[in-house]
């Protein structure tokens, strides 16, 4: 039996926006431990940027799909998953490589071990941006360092979705938390998230800490490069600096002498979803934020498929957007439950 095609969006060569095309393929049946499920929207990130670009974790191989996370149902199951039937609401977490698993498409194979059910009253956008940033943020608070209530905790470039939903993690873990972005456009929104103090710029050790009340105990940073330095000297001794991510663009150096003793370290949300004992925990956590209301879906902007490759494009020249308000970006597939 011939599959149907299905709308997908890939790239034949490295570059900007500008390489993403629409193609209709065959999708292959799912394999042993892999689910098809039809896609209903995808949460956007910024790894995806990079991949496209060719400057990601994982070189592509052309032509290359994308996307690791989404929202959707499953269609079917391969031999020996157990446990998911076709019907099944489920949301896609980043677990494996968007070499094997893309997801911006209509339908997807993906593996089992990267599906979550999904939580009741969540639309399909909400349900698409829930999962990487509180896995992540769980994972640089609760597993690489276990913040306690009344901790301090500095979050750099706070106005994207893992900087959104730290703030909801500390609110939610009575944390004092202080939310680092490039101007005040958007401190009422990251106030209402859980900010204690938005400071702008790239504010010195001392405003850090006179902002926390203290030494930071945590600091989330985005960015790299050598404000890392700054942020080490912010904090107290036996504090620690993750770093997420590298918006900075610039190399992150060990600093050097004169600062208390910090642990610094980089952080992976495969770290989490790698593990099923510690995703099992992850999810809990999550699942008790949801339902007690502390923690929620932060959707920023809604493109769609339907609207064609500029869409996509625009999707993700948004992603490297200093305009992006707190939150995700998700691009819908044109099916249900908006």
């Amino acid at each position: 039996m011939t599959s149907p095609l299905v709308r997908t969006v890939r790239f034949h060569a490295t570059g900007g926006p500008e390489v993403l095309r629409i193609e209709r393929l065959p999708l292959r049946d799912p394999g042993p431990g892999e689910v098809r499920i039809r896609v209903h929207a995808v949460g956007l990130n910024r790894s995806e940027v990079n991949f496209r670009r060719g400057t990601y974790l994982d070189a592509p191989v052309l032509p290359a799909g994308l996307g690791s996370e989404c929202s959707g149902t499953v269609l079917g199951t391969g031999p020996g998953v157990t446990g998911w039937a076709p019907g099944d609401e489920v949301c896609v977490i980043p677990a494996s490589s968007q070499n094997e698993h893309p997801v911006y498409a209509d339908e997807a194979v993906v593996p089992v071990r990267s599906l979550l059910a999904r939580p009741p009253g969540l639309d399909d956008d909400g349900a698409a941006a829930l999962w990487m940033p509180l896995l992540t943020v769980w994972g640089m608070t609760r597993h690489a360092v276990r913040l306690r209530e009344g901790d301090r905790l500095v979050v750099t470039a706070a106005a994207n979705s893992i900087g959104a939903a730290a703030l909801q993690v500390a609110r939610h873990l009575g944390v004092h938390a202080v939310a680092v972005v490039p101007d005040d456009r958007h401190a009422a929104v990251l106030r209402s998230a859980g900010a204690a103090e938005v400071l702008t710029g790239a504010p010195d050790a001392e405003t850090l800490r006179s902002a926390l009340g203290g030494g930071a105990d945590l600091v989330l940073d985005a960015e790299g490069g050598p404000g890392v330095a700054r942020l080490v000297r912010a904090c107290a001794p036996g504090g620690a600096v993750i770093v997420h991510g590298g918006l900075s663009g610039e190399p992150t150096p060990l600093p050097a002498a004169g600062y208390a003793p910090v642990w610094l370290r980089r952080f992976h949300v495969r770290e989490v979803t790698g593990v099923a004992a510690v995703l099992a925990r992850a999810e809990a956590f999550a699942r008790a934020g949801l339902a007690a209301g502390t923690l929620t879906p932060l959707v920023e902007r809604v493109f769609d498929l339907d609207d064609g490759v500029a869409a996509v494009a625009a999707a993700h020249a948004h992603l490297e957007s200093p305009d992006r308000a707190p939150g995700k970006p998700v691009l819908r597939t044109g099916q249900r439950n908006r």
